[in-house]
C-alpha cells in the first residue's frame, strides 16, 4: 500500500501452504460485476472530495468529539483505522460468492512535506526493501508523467502463506500544492503455487485460493503545519468463507486487510521520520 501504498500487505513465507486446489475458488462474473459497482460508487465519493464538495480527509468528516480524539491519537504517532461501507442509496451492495473489504487508515508524518511522501510512494523499485516481507519483488513497468504501471509480488501469511503476482495501475492527482490523491488498482492478480520450489507456477487467474482477487487503494495526502497526513483507503475482493474451512480462509478475509493497511502506513512513517 501501493502507494501502491500498498499496499496489500503481507508477511513472511511459511513452509506449509496447502495446495490452492484443495481450497479452490472461482471468481464468477456476477462477483466481479458487483465489486465493480461498489468501486464505482466509492470512486464517485472520492471524486467529490477532490472537487472540494466533501472534506478532503476522512477524519475531518467525523463528529467533533471523535475528530478531536482522532487528531490527538495521530499527533501521538498512532495509526487511526476504521472499517467503511459504500452503500447504493440506503441499501448495502451485495457481493455474491465473494467478500468486499473496505478500510480507511490515517497517519501523521511529522515534519515531512507532501513532496517527500510522494517521492517515497513512487520509489516502486525499492518497495521490496522498504516493505519487506510484505513485498518480495517490485519494479516499475512503465512511467508517463503522473501515471505508473507497477509489478509487485506480495506475500501474505495467516495460518497459511500465499504469494501473489500483481500488476497495478497508479495515478497521482494534484488538488493543490499541499493536497494530492493517489489512486491505484490491480489490473492482474495471479496466485503463485508451490512458491520457491522447482514446481513454482502461476495458478489460473480467478481460479485459485481466492485470497485476493482485486485490490484498489486510494490515498489522500495533505500537508499542514505539523507535517503531512497520509490517508489510505483500501477496497479489496476475496472469496467468501466456505463452511468448515473458516480456520484457513477466515483469517485472510477478516484480519489481513486491516493489518496490511496498518503495516503500510506504519512503515511509511518510520521510513520518512528515521531517514532509513
Amino acid at each position: 500500500m501501493k502507494t501502491l501504498v500498498l499496499t496489500v500487505s503481507c508477511l513472511a513465507l511459511a513452509a506449509m501452504a496447502p495446495p490452492a486446489a484443495l481450497y479452490g475458488a472461482d471468481l464468477h462474473p456476477t462477483t466481479a460485476a458487483a465489486f465493480d459497482r461498489y468501486v464505482k460508487l466509492t470512486e464517485a465519493r472520492i471524486e467529490e472530495e477532490l472537487r472540494g464538495r466533501l472534506p478532503f480527509l476522512w477524519v475531518d468528516r467525523l463528529p467533533e468529539a471523535q475528530r478531536r480524539d482522532a487528531d490527538a491519537r495521530l499527533r501521538r504517532g498512532e495509526i487511526v483505522v476504521s472499517r467503511l461501507e459504500t452503500r447504493d442509496g440506503a441499501s448495502s451492495i451485495k457481493i455474491p460468492d465473494g467478500l468486499c473489504h473496505h478500510w480507511v487508515g490515517t497517519v501523521l508524518i511529522p515534519g515531512v512535506t507532501v513532496d517527500r511522501v510522494k517521492t517515497l510512494m513512487q520509489s516502486y523499485d525499492k518497495y521490496q526493501q522498504i516493505y519487506r516481507p510484505a513485498v518480495r519483488q517490485s519494479r516499475t513497468l512503465s512511467h508517463d508523467g503522473d501515471h505508473f504501471t507497477v509489478y509487485l509480488q506480495l506475500f501474505m501469511k495467516k495460518v497459511i502463506s500465499v504469494v501473489l503476482n500483481t500488476n497495478n495501475d497508479v495515478n497521482y492527482v494534484t488538488k493543490t500544492p499541499e493536497q494530492m490523491q493517489v489512486r491505484s488498482a490491480t489490473t492482474r492478480v495471479a496466485e503463485v503455487g508451490d512458491a520457491d520450489t522447482p514446481q513454482e507456477k502461476e495458478l489460473p487467474v480467478g481460479h485459485d485460493g481466492g485470497y485476493l482477487w482485486r485490490f484498489n487503494n486510494y490515498c489522500a495526502l495533505e500537508e499542514r503545519g505539523e507535517g503531512t497526513y497520509v490517508q489510505c483507503e483500501s477496497v479489496s475482493l476475496t472469496r467468501s468463507i466456505p463452511f468448515g474451512l473458516g480456520w484457513v480462509v477466515g483469517p485472510f478475509v477478516t484480519s489481513i486487510p486491516k493489518e496490511s493497511l496498518e503495516f503500510t502506513l506504519g512503515t511509511m512513517r518510520t521510513t520518512l521520520t528515521t531517514g532509513r
